[in-house]
């Protein structure tokens, strides 16, 4: 049997290969669990159990679940984190860990203590639980207005394109894959631009018909994105338009509604 494994850290990278020069290509965020595929030197191949990618994170960080840990979180409904940045404290230590928006809490009734492998950790307040509607899309994604681009990233601390776009929705328990070229095939077809709504996504395509990006449609005619940071851009039949650059930077491809 493989065995399984869960963040308790702020933030562990995932990367494509074995190396701490390897390409970051996603992050764990606290509560997240995963499968170990494999163990090799200081590293460990890993399947994450929220959006299923795959990769390599250092095995320091590995927390093991053992059966009875991982049987008691999979009959729990967690609570994620929906604030950009947030704490909590280990075993009443005189000091803090933050967590990040998307974390997961295995928190019940109104206990504010939960134990993740053998470590006690307590929060001060426990987070609302955000229904999934366009209204609370949009208000989640602007939170991290002017949060810089890191390829990879999903948090405050820096995220690309697709992981905004998860991450909001992902808060709202409404689960979209990693990459923008998978997240494509979720959802109902929207035709046209003016016929979109607040929280629909919009994807674009390279000169090759790739999908490259993706973005919130937050109405009239706007979108949030990350490109550079998360911003704020206008959109229209064509594509995203940049007023700083006054030209389009990306071509619009589909839109489709995750929400109905």
């Amino acid at each position: 049997m493989k065995k399984t494994g869960i963040s308790i850290y702020t933030l562990i990278a995932v990367r494509s290969n074995p190396s701490e020069r390897a390409e970051m290509v996603t992050q764990l965020l606290f509560g997240e669990t995963f499968i170990i595929e494999e163990e090799f030197g200081n590293w460990a191949r890993i399947i994450s159990l929220t959006d299923h990618y795959e990769g390599w994170i250092d095995r320091k960080l590995v927390a093991y679940l053992n059966e009875e840990e991982l049987n008691l979180l999979s009959v729990k409904t967690p609570i994620k984190s929906s604030l950009p940045l947030s704490v909590v404290t280990l075993n009443h230590q005189p000091f803090h860990q933050p967590l990040v928006a998307g974390s997961i809490l295995p928190i019940s009734g109104n206990g504010y203590k939960f134990t993740l492998s053998e470590k006690t950790f307590s929060i001060t307040q426990i987070p609302e639980r955000i229904a999934p509607s366009g209204e609370n899309i949009i208000k989640l994604a602007q939170q991290f207005i002017n949060a810089p681009y890191l390829w990879g990233g999903k948090s405050i601390l820096g995220m690309d394109c697709s992981g905004l776009t998860q991450l909001v929705y992902g808060i709202t328990d409404v689960q979209l894959p990693r990459d923008a070229s998978k997240q494509i095939a979720t959802g109902k077809p929207v035709n046209f631009v003016g016929e979109s709504k607040p929280g629909d996504l919009a994807f674009f395509d390279n000169e090759n018909g790739d999908i490259v990006h993706v973005g919130v449609i937050m109405g009239a005619q706007h979108i949030i994105h990350a490109s550079g940071s998360v911003r704020i851009d206008s959109i229209d039949h064509q594509g995203i338009f940049n007023q700083e650059t006054n030209r389009y930077s990306h071509k619009l491809r589909i839109i489709k509604r995750i929400i109905d």
